[in-house]
């Protein structure tokens, strides 16, 4: 795809925020009817040890470990390591976000629990929240249509089934098709957020026709300026060209340097070190709405990626339901008693 030599935009997101050589790694949510929190952490590594700088959730010596090496169909070994620690509520799960120190530290994370008692069942509501990077991206649902987006926020495995399933021509299609509008998303983002940074900058606000709104009705204008140039991007904007003709060849002068560190800024916001991995989450009860997928063991689970947090929060989300059967029998004896009553005030009439 042609726009992908964007050093400014799409080279920056296909660049690997994370190494190759990082552990996989799933974060097993157990929550219990009370609001406590048992939560495993598996890591799964070719690497011959374990860093503390692996982890992508906060990790203590207040957990149980268990190391093991284990085969990896039958052939390689892998490290494994295990991990468990019981909280009491989500506050100490969001106490350990606070003073974060893991691989994913940069991160804003928490969680919340929530239970509401409705007489004959209990409902759940149990979220995990990665707040967003850009402040002024927009959301990748402005460019996806609902299937594109289950697409978008699908495991990587799933789609690996899917493109190697009996419809592959079909989700070859819906996955190219999904590559090509997000690079429009991030390419949008990143300008709208560029102009964010830039119009912040001391000496650029209150310049005439630079404040934020100003800019922002040029955001399209920047953007055609920017796909008619691609090829020679990197030269243009080091010589200045493109800022001359987005804010003016005296504004461009003047504010060159405030440019250049606003680029500078957006680009920190993207290639962040980030680390992916995944949550599953164990709800009480039956599970009654979820934003997360069902595994082929029935688990739900979330990819998280630095691209779902990029220009909205990531908000992975359960809602379950446990039955209050006390509830029921106490109901059950009050209609009897009432319908005892009724019969013999009855008889007595009678």
């Amino acid at each position: 795809m042609k726009n992908r030599k964007l050093k400014l935009t799409i080279v920056m997101v296909l660049v690997l925020t994370a190494s190759c050589n990082d552990p996989e790694t799933i974060v097993t949510n157990i929550i219990h009817p009370d609001g406590s929190v048992t939560r495993r952490i598996e890591m799964k590594s070719l690497e011959d040890k374990f860093r503390g700088s692996d982890i992508q959730v906060p990790f203590d010596s207040t957990w149980t470990v268990r190391d093991s090496v284990e085969l990896l169909d039958g052939k390689d070994t892998i490290l494994v390591k295990r991990a468990e620690k019981w909280f009491a509520s989500v506050d100490d799960i969001n106490g350990d976000y606070a003073s974060d120190s893991s691989a994913n530290k940069f991160l804003s994370r928490r969680a919340s629990f929530t239970k509401k008692f409705r007489w004959f069942h209990t409902d759940y509501r149990f979220e995990e929240i990665i707040d967003k990077s850009m402040k002024n991206g927009y959301p990748v649902s402005d460019f996806l249509n609902n299937e594109e987006l289950v697409w978008f926020y699908s495991p990587e495995n799933v789609r690996d089934m899917s493109l190697g399933g009996p419809d592959s021509l079909k989700f070859k299609a819906l996955s190219d098709t999904v590559d090509s509008k997000s690079d429009l998303w991030m390419i949008k983002s990143i300008i709208s957020e560029w102009i964010g940074e830039f119009t912040s900058f001391p000496e650029v606000r209150g310049t005439e026709g630079l404040s934020f709104e100003a800019l922002k009705t040029k955001e399209n204008d920047f953007f055609k300026i920017i796909m008619k140039n691609e090829d020679d991007f990197d030269s243009l904007w080091t010589n200045g060209m493109l800022l001359k003709e987005f804010i003016g060849e005296g504004n461009a002068l003047k504010f060159e340097e405030a440019a250049d560190s606003s680029l500078n800024l957006v680009t920190e916001k993207i290639l962040v070190s980030f680390s992916d991995y995944m949550i599953k989450n164990v709800m009480p009860g039956r599970v009654t709405a979820t934003n997360g997928f069902i595994d082929s063991t029935s688990t739900l689970l979330w990819p998280v990626i630095s691209d779902y947090f990029l220009t909205e929060p990531y908000i992975m989300w359960t809602e379950s339901k446990v039955p209050n059967w006390w509830a029921w029998i106490v109901s059950g004896l009050f209609v009897l008693f009432v319908i005892t009553g009724i019969i013999l005030t009855k008889k007595e009439k009678g």
